[in-house]
This record gives C-alpha cells, structure tokens and sequence, in this order.
C-alpha cells in the first residue's frame, strides 16, 4: 500500500463497499476520502422523481454507516457544479487521485468527459472502472468491429465471450485523509421534502435499501425463488420477479456477483438435470443480459432518449392528446388491466414487467401518443427509474428497434389479462371500484350484462369509466396513422431523388441505411489515461462516411436549436450530425444544441398534416396522490 496516496472516490450509482472496483483500488493505494456530490442543475430534464430520491437518501444513509464501520467518513456535498466541488474537494485534502466507476446514460458520458479532462489538464490523475457492467459497451463489437443492434446477437456474443468477470473483495479497512472538507447532512441534500415525509415512511414497509440487504434479497431469491422463475415471472399478482432493478440501478447489487450466483445454480442444475432449473436460469440471465444491453444501446446511440434508433417513426402522425394522457396516468382508461397497472404505479412506484409491457403499448398504438411522453412518466414515478433500460423498452414497444415489436402490432388488453391475471386478481388489488366482478367479465366489463354489473356495484362512465377508445376504432386509427406515415416517406423519398433537399436537410446522413454504424474511436492521449479509461463510439457511414455539414435555412436553424419537442417528423428535432456522432467528446455548446438535455417539454398539440407549424409546449403536470402505498 502506498501510505502517501490520496484518493478521492467519487461515488455516484455505485452505493456498495462489496464488489466496488473504484473503491478497491482506493483503498489499495493510500487514504480514502469517499464523496457523494448531489447537483439537481446537472441532473436537467432527467431529475429522479420522488420514490426515486426516496430510495437513494436511504441508501446513501446506509453506506455512510457501512463506510464509517470501516474507518471513513462519507461526505455529502450539495453542489451547482460538481468539477466545482470536486476541485474543493482535492484543494482541501491534497488529493492526488480520483477514482469513479463508468456510467453509461448520454447525461453522464458528457459530464465524466468533461471532469476528466479538466482534471487531467490540472495535473489530477483520474481513474475510472467498470462497476455496473458484465463487459463494456466496447468489448462486445461484430467481426467487423461494428456494434450489435439486435439483443440475440449481442446477447450471443457476450455469452461466447471466454473472459470470467472480474470481482473486488471489499476492504477490511479504509485509512481516510486528513484534511478537513465541508459537508452538508443527509436532509441538506434535500433529496425529501416535509410533504413528501409522510407518504415516503410508507414505502419501507415493503422496500430495503442498501447495498447489504441486497447481498440479502440475492441470496434468498437464488436460493428460494430462482428455480420456479420461469413459471412465476408471467403472473403479474403478487412479488413473482426477482424485484433487484432498484438495488442494481443504484449499484447496490453487483450485476457481476448476481451472474456469477445465477451461473453456478445453472451448473448444479445442469449436473442434476434439472430443466426446470435450467430454463429458470436462461430467461432470469436474458432479464440481465437486456439491462447490460440497453447501457450499450445508450453507449453507442447516444441520441436514443429523443429520439428512436429506426428511422420508420420518422414521419409517425402522433396525437398530442393532454386528456387522453391524464387519463392513462390515472389509470382512468377503462380497460382494467392498463388501469390497474397506472394505479398500482402511482402508489408504490412498481410495477411488473409485463404490466409495464402492456401500459406502454396501450400508450403508443391505442392513443397515439409519443413513446417519449411515457418514457419521461416513468422515470418520473418509478421506484427503479432507469434511464436506459426506460429507453430500451419504450422504443422496443414502439417497434424503433430491429428485433422489437413490430408497430403494426396491437395486443388486445382484454386478452392480455386473462392471459396474465386469469382470475382477476391483480385487477381486483388496484381497482377496488370492480373487487365484485366476476372473473369471466372483470377484464371486458363493458361486454357484462346489465344484471353482473348491478351486483357488482359497477356503473360504467359513473364510478368506472367506458372504454376510452374502442379497439376496432384504435386498429382503425393505428392503421391510418401507418398509412399517414408511409405516405410521408415516400413523398420525402421523391423529393429526394429529385434533389430538392439540397438546401439544408441534414437529417438523413446515410442513405438505405435507417441506423448508422458505430465503431470504436481511438482514444485521444491523455496524462489522466489508464487501461480502465471510458472509450467513445464514433458513427459512420458504411458506405461513404458521413456527408459534410449543409447548411440550414433560418427556420431550420431555429428548428434545430429547440429542446425535445415531438412533431409529425421525428427526425427534424434532432439531426444525426457530427454533434452526435460521439456524445462524450461535445462541447458544453454542442451538447446545448444537439442533445436537449437540459428540458422536457410536451407539444399542447399536433396536427397530422404535412405542413405541420411549430408548437407551443406545456410541462407535464404532476398527479396527486391516490394514498395507496407499498403496505
């Protein structure tokens, strides 16, 4: 151990002492001096929303005292910029070095980027490592170095892959640094609100942060739950999923430790020949080759939070509705199941896999509404709000990925419930206005004779609302909306051919060719450099690299300035262009004008017209609570 090393962690979503390759190092080194900087200005339009915060104050009050039982103390630092507080932080100590583990999300990309060039021009050695991943986004490329953009080949690829993750025991003891720094408490985060007190106590009836009760939860689910994963995981009523999104979002589970677990069930099951056992472990291992997936999607498509990775939704017609968007956060839809989902959310910040499934293709095909709109409400109100893998599944259920949903599909939620919820239970749970249904109707309750629903005490459009839109009427309009869409394509594509585009459309780099190829971008020399340093994607051409910059008409350029707004052309609001190419090498200026990051805001309307006018924006309202909580 080098006695007279200083090392500053930066903990950020990596709040564990087990398996913590940053912190490992660290402590390796010399003293330790472990930060958690909280700066809501850089958080932008991707600000966690209050179970979410609810549940990282608690597991930053765990760590502090799992950090404390080893000799350190962890400071808490309330920040507008945190290189800012960072540099206090090395001012202070007299730190020579700063430790991080990667993240992946484009906000982040951008923001690590920058400190470690910063730093690194300053003379600071930064380290950073892999603490969230199986293998990095640049490990897993084809036989032509591009990357994978189907979960199937990627998935194969990691799985074929000889190296056996790496693991960091945790340290038995920190030596922290003298110095003194300033340090806010847990409440001067401001993390909870008083109003928010009294609903938040409620939700450690049925969670546990922290990174040792979720060394916890993984043994007992592993141990108890993991052979009869396959047959559970389809029932949405009651606990039937692992429930480890949240601890691994906030890295208080290791996924390394996890698949290491899971793989040696699979080996004794495989020994005994337990198939049950076996397929449990595949589809339970696919569930996290999916979370690894979504960070690499995210990684080399970094502008895939505005805007899909297909190009097909490009000219979508989508309808702005703000009365059918109310209406399905507050689960008021009238089709049970969607309802039930939406209530259950609202109260604990959970829901099922499946469920979330069904809410969001009822979102996208039956109302029209943009898969961004949804996509931000979920990172608003889910306990496991997870910026990639919320990317990944909105546009996987937009049919914006090669191996999605295709977006002519449209599931029925009368099927799907008696499919997943036969006898009406969960339903039953959430939406106590039909506790009375029978179980024949409890799906379809407008088809129920007049007689069922007296005895049920159901009156529809009164204590229950009808059908918000029919499904003939949706498949009606979702198959206009396709023909609206396909038309505009066309109509772009003969304009094209014709060479009217010449002007300034720089939003199609790469002709007959709907997602651009990445490959790995060689590292720029740098005195903070390591083997562990974060790579960057670059985009290309296959064919003829990307074409040079056009340049843009006034109203294009004004265009093009704007934050994230959804249109009747997907691609108008943010052009694949050399900005793009490479989140983590923009500038602060770049990122402003290309990336939106820093907003959200939803178009009171829009027209399905080809000569759609720009649009006045309104934020997303939030809900009052509907005092159900995880009991």
């Amino acid at each position: 151990m080098d006695t007279d090393g200083k090392t500053i962690v930066w903990f950020r979503r990596d709040l564990r002492i087990d398996d913590n390759p940053a912190l490992a190092a660290a402590a390796r080194d010399g003293s330790v001096l472990p930060v958690f900087i909280w700066c809501p200005q850089e958080e932008g339009q991707f600000y966690p929303g209050r179970v979410s915060r609810w549940w990282l104050k608690q597991s930053l009050i765990h760590l502090q005292q799992s950090l404390e039982s080893l000799g350190a103390k962890l400071i808490l630092i309330k920040a507008r910029s945190t290189l800012k507080a960072l540099l206090e932080c090395i001012s202070a100590v007299g730190a020579t070095k700063i430790a991080y583990n990667h993240l992946y999300d484009p906000v982040s990309l951008v923001r690590d980027h920058t400190i470690k060039q910063k730093l690194g021009e300053l003379g600071i050695s930064v380290q950073s490592y892999n603490g969230d991943l199986l293998y990095e986004p640049w490990e897993i490329y084809d036989n032509e170095g591009h990357a994978f953009t189907t979960f199937d080949a990627y998935w194969t690829r990691c799985l074929s892959m000889q190296k056996e993750p790496d693991s960091h025991l945790p340290p038995w003891r920190l030596v922290p640094v003298e110095g003194i720094v300033d340090n806010c408490s847990i409440d001067d985060l401001g993390l909870e609100n008083e109003m928010e007190k009294a609903s938040n106590a409620l939700l450690g009836r049925g969670w546990s942060p922290g990174w040792s009760n979720a060394d916890k939860a993984l043994s007992a689910f592993v141990e108890e739950n993991l052979i009869d994963y396959s047959k559970e995981r389809a029932t949405v009523a009651g606990n039937t999923t692992s429930l480890f999104s949240p601890y691994l979002h906030f890295g208080e589970m290791s996924v390394r430790r996890v698949f290491q677990c899971v793989r040696m069930k699979q080996l004794l099951w495989a020994k005994e020949g337990n198939c049950v056992g076996q397929e449990s472990v595949s589809l339970f291992l696919r569930a996290i080759g999916f979370r690894e997936y979504s960070r690499y999607i995210c990684f080399n498509y970094p502008f895939t939070h505005e805007r899909s990775l297909l190009s097909n939704l490009k000219y979508f017609p989508w309808k702005a509705d703000q009365a059918h968007f109310k209406a399905w956060r507050q689960g008021r839809t009238g089709y049970p199941l969607v309802d039930a989902g939406m209530r259950e959310l609202w109260a604990t910040g959970w829901m099922h896999n499946r469920i979330r499934v069904i809410v969001s293709g009822f979102f996208v095909k039956f109302l029209l509404l943009p898969w961004q709109w949804g996509m931000k409400y979920f990172w608003d109100t889910l306990l496991d709000s997870d910026l990639e893998t919320d990317i990944l599944g909105w546009q996987y259920i937009s049919g914006s990925l090669p191996d999605g949903h295709e977006l002519e599909r449209l599931d029925s939620p009368q099927v799907q419930g008696f499919k997943f919820d036969p006898e009406g239970e969960y339903v039953r749970q959430w939406l106590p206005e039909l506790a009375r249904m029978p179980s024949e109707w409890i799906h379809h309750p407008w088809d129920a004779p007049p007689s069922v629903l007296r005895s049920a005490g159901v009156e529809l459009g009164l204590n229950y609302p009808v059908p918000i839109v029919d499904i003939d009427l949706a498949r009606e309009r979702l198959t206009e909306a396709l023909l609206i869409m396909r038309e505009r394509e066309a109509v772009a594509r003969a304009e094209k051919s014709d060479g009217t585009d010449e002007v300034g459309d720089n939003s199609d780099c790469i002709d007959n060719l709907v997602i651009p190829k990445v490959v790995l971008k060689e590292k720029a020399p740098c005195s903070a450099a390591s083997s562990h340093d974060q790579q960057v994607p670059s985009m290309q051409n296959f064919k003829n690299g990307f074409s040079s910059r056009k340049r843009l008409l006034p109203l294009e350029e004004e265009q093009h300035q704007r934050n994230m707004q959804i249109s009747n052309s997907e691609g108008e609001t943010s052009k694949i262009d050399d900005d793009l190419c490479s989140t983590a090498v923009s500038s602060s200026a770049k990122k402003q004008a290309t990336c939106s990051m820093t907003s959200f805001s939803v178009p009171q309307s829009c027209s399905v017209s080809s000569d759609l006018k720009q649009q006045s924006h309104v934020e997303i309202d939030a809900e009052t609570s509907s005092g159900k909580q995880v009991g």
